[in-house]
């Protein structure tokens, strides 16, 4: 694999969809413990996915190997390579602290989700996500989970000044049916669903599929059950060194999101920001330094 841009967590997340059902449960182990996973022997890779070892043989040639044997070399050279670069010589990031300290190695982590993410997102359905958000002619609903509710209300609050006609979908199911009984054919809906997905996102997204809305959903390497039902799936890499799952890659697509959002019609946007900080000051929210 030598010096090559793409990674082999990057070939795996791009043949998912190829593979069967076994093949995808050891894609996503290996993903899950990358790059340690690929490591050890191929029947401790099996047994660890809870696959058989014909299993892990078919998966490597369809990853475009000859066998395990060259699959591990591959990535063997991957992690030769890792280590010539830039981020992996620094010092530390906080100057401060050992490298060992938990402020440089969870930095360390989240920069290398976001090259991961950034290395697999497919700019022009980053475009065409950004271009059915902004879309003022259909009506878009914005629904997070436990935890992504944060985010989903951040996307909500931007795109409130940047657009009309949108609706915040409140994260408890027995309100959803109200939500869902205006959805009509050709809406947006905006989905933030991460590990460990909630069956109540599932179901609102049957529901909204099949009244015709368009989803564009934001989950995790490992992918929401939601994504056969998107009509635009944008992964993130989340792990860290921490009990919790790094949101700091969703982030950054949705205010990289906002900012594409609010160019593709700016006088609109403009005119919206205005009044807004007409009522601002009318309301006298915010302090004046004079």
């Amino acid at each position: 694999m030598g010096e090559a841009t793409q990674t082999i967590s990057d070939l795996i997340q791009s043949k998912l969809d190829d593979l069967t059902r076994a093949e995808r449960q050891l894609a996503l182990s290996v993903l899950q413990n990358y790059p340690a996973s690929g490591l050890g022997t191929l029947t401790a890779l099996a047994q660890n996915a809870g696959v058989s070892v014909p299993t892990v043989a078919r998966m490597v040639q369809k990853l475009g190997y000859k066998g395990y044997p060259e699959f591990q070399a591959a990535l063997r050279e991957e992690l030769k390579a890792k280590v010539k670069t830039p981020i992996a010589k620094h010092e530390t990031w906080a100057e401060a602290a050992p490298s060992e300290h938990i402020l440089n190695r969870f930095t360390d982590a989240v920069i290398e989700n976001i090259r991961l993410t950034l290395s697999q997102i497919d700019p022009d359905a980053f475009d065409q996500a950004c271009r059915l958000i902004g879309d003022e002619t259909r009506h878009l609903y914005i629904v997070g989970g436990r935890i992504t509710h944060t985010l989903a209300e951040y996307l909500f609050m931007h795109m409130q000044v940047i657009r009309p006609n949108l609706t915040h979908v409140q994260t408890t199911s027995n309100t959803w049916p109200h939500y869902l009984l205006n959805v009509q054919e050709g809406d947006v809906i905006v989905v933030f669903d991460v590990r460990r997905y909630e069956n109540n996102t599932l179901k609102l997204a049957e529901m909204a599929d099949k009244r015709g809305a368009k989803i564009v959903l934001l989950t995790d390497q490992w992918r929401s059950p939601v994504h056969q039902l998107a009509h635009i799936c944008l992964s993130n890499r989340i792990v860290v060194p921490s009990a919790w799952d790094s949101a700091t890659t969703i982030m950054l697509l949705v205010e990289t999101m906002i900012s594409a959002i609010q160019s593709l019609n700016w006088e609109a946007t403009k005119e919206r920001v205005e009044n807004l900080e007409d009522m601002f000051d009318q309301t006298k929210l915010f302090r004046k330094f004079t």
